[in-house]
């Protein structure tokens, strides 16, 4: 009885988070959806959580895991070399674009740019080696994901390019792939293992991670295109664990500023939830601009 008190309250407070988050969405200039999960009492709240969004360069993690899934049947080797060709520069300031042809890589290191620096030339090619577009959408069809999806060179999915881009998807959705790599329920443990300590590795931190403490770990993956801004992410607490995914589209403010509307709307609900989960943590956060 006592247990249960306990969760009804907890619930109750995360539902009044909930509240709190609607009210700033409702004062964004855009649309606005989130998904949020106390990965320990298993509450939720969410809004908008159903609604499809452009993922942007949140559709690596996809990519990531049709990428692992050769590795775990044999497919591919996690350091299999790989050979770079000029004609899969992408345009952009990525790393790999920076290779001569016929310079070699191995996968992991591709893995590496695609999640760290997200990279999107070694995106692009990890989509191929992955299976192409085609199987991506069908691994995410076989785990119950039927809005996620790849969009860009995939057959009969111009259409919904036009709309949403490289990919789609919704906050529930990609917070679910996330939270299912972290259980170990797409692959094997190793593998799944493998795919977290990847995604624990994000140079762009600037944004929900900012106000998060440095010593806290988070497994995350972020995307944003001109008038869309989106983040998913996996916080190990120090006392909780949470795993949230924000999202938005048609945005007023496509800036690429620091202060983009988008960017302080998910640093506002990360700093939330972390007080929210978190609220006897007193550990300083420095934010100063200079660093983001």
């Amino acid at each position: 009885m006592c247990i249960a008190t306990f969760e009804s309250y907890a619930q109750e407070d995360l539902k009044m988070v909930e509240q709190e988050m609607i009210a700033l969405i409702g004062e964004f200039n855009g649309s606005a959806g989130f998904f949020v999960k106390d990965l320990r009492s298993g509450n939720t709240i969410a809004y908008q959580a159903d609604t499809v969004f452009p993922t942007a360069s949140m559709i690596k993690v996809p990519i990531l895991v049709s990428v692992m899934d050769k590795v775990a049947s044999g497919e591919l080797g996690y350091h299999q070399e790989f050979e770079y060709k000029d004609s899969l520069f992408y345009g952009g300031e990525d790393i790999l674009n920076s290779f001569k042809d016929g310079e070699k890589i191995a996968l992991d290191k591709l893995i590496m740019l695609m999640l760290t620096m997200s990279d999107n030339t070694a995106s692009l090619w990890l989509q191929h080696i992955g299976g192409t577009g085609v199987r991506i959408n069908e691994l995410m069809d076989e785990l119950g994901l039927s809005q996620t999806r790849m969009n860009t060179r995939t057959p009969g999915r111009r259409p919904y390019w036009e709309i949403y881009g490289w990919g789609q998807t919704t906050p529930r959705e990609m917070a679910t792939l996330l939270e299912m790599i972290w259980k170990q329920e797409i692959i094997d443990a190793p593998t799944s293992d493998r795919m977290l300590r990847n995604l624990k590795r994000n140079y762009w931190d600037g944004e929900a991670l900012s106000v998060l403490p440095s010593d806290v770990n988070t497994f995350s993956k972020n995307g944003a295109v001109s008038q869309s801004r989106s983040e998913v992410v996996l916080v190990n607490g120090r006392n909780s664990d949470y795993l949230f995914c924000i999202m938005t589209k048609d945005q007023d403010d496509d800036s690429w500023d620091y202060g983009n509307e988008g960017w302080e709307l998910i640093r506002a609900f990360s700093k939330k939830l972390y007080n929210h989960f978190e609220p006897s943590d007193t550990t300083r956060i420095y934010s100063d601009e200079r660093y983001h």
